[in-house]
């Protein structure tokens, strides 16, 4: 009806609304330890940072589909922990975009995205891939796990040069779907909430739960980053694990 539409324009404008939804920072958190998350990237256009991502092969970056308006040239920088310093890390051209067929823009549904790159990184202590759930992996409310990136360090702060992580918890579904509505895909998301989290500039990174990224950061309230009433949103990965593996298999 045209009340629902009319809410659910409303509770978007609440979000960050532009083609590229910059949403998902850490705030209250603390400087990760230097090269201890080896996967993680930033994702840069204009030798800019805009979106996090994460190493999942040696030539495959996974983040947000939102991170890309369909025609920017993205460069993904691997290898980093201060971005303002180029020491050990390695700027690497993207090659092609595999944005998930079914990404619905305006609703962050099937917001997730590979990144192939021109060339495959060097591992090595500094650059590393991160492991995905199996297909039907399901992780229980109150599980504690982290994000990361190097986004806004509060709602209207600047970006972090340095990476930046903090712990947060896995929500009940149910009551994420009460807080979210129409917004909330029960079986393609799980959100999180903590003293710190995500908010805005790092869309994209993972969701990691022991040594496993079993979502991407997709969306959160613009308004205010890591608000009791709207928590932060994830795309979880274990439904799109065969899309996932189909791509690295056609890759090699």
């Amino acid at each position: 009806c045209l009340i629902s539409v009319f809410l659910i324009t409303l509770l978007w404008q609440s979000l960050s609304i532009s083609t590229r939804v910059n949403v998902g920072i850490v705030i209250n958190g603390k400087e990760a330890k230097p090269h201890s998350r080896p996967y993680m990237v930033s994702i840069q256009f204009n030798k800019k940072h805009v979106c996090g991502g994460f190493l999942i092969s040696d030539e495959l970056v996974l983040t947000a589909a939102h991170c890309w308006n369909g025609s920017e040239t993205l460069t993904v920088v691997v290898g980093a922990h201060d971005l303002r310093k180029s020491k050990n890390s390695d700027h690497i051209g993207v090659k092609s975009y595999i944005p998930h067929p079914s990404y619905m823009v305006h609703f962050h549904w099937n917001d997730i995205m590979l990144l192939r790159l021109w060339e495959k990184v060097n591992i090595n202590n500094y650059v590393e891939w991160i492991s995905l759930p199996k297909k039907g992996d399901h992780v229980e409310a109150n599980t504690l796990c982290s994000v990361a990136g190097w986004g806004r360090l509060k709602t209207e702060g600047p970006l972090s040069d340095r990476l930046m992580e903090a712990n947060v918890h896995v929500m009940n579904k149910i009551e994420c779907y009460k807080r979210w509505r129409e917004m909330f895909s029960v079986t393609q998301m799980m959100c999180t909430r903590g003293h710190g989290g995500s908010c805005r500039f790092d869309s994209g990174g993972p969701l990691v739960c022991g040594h496993t990224a079993i979502g991407v950061t997709a969306f959160g309230y613009n308004l205010l980053c890591s608000s009791p009433e709207k928590p932060n949103v994830n795309i979880k990965f274990s439904p799109y694990v065969t899309w996932i593996n189909g791509i690295i298999i056609n890759v090699k």
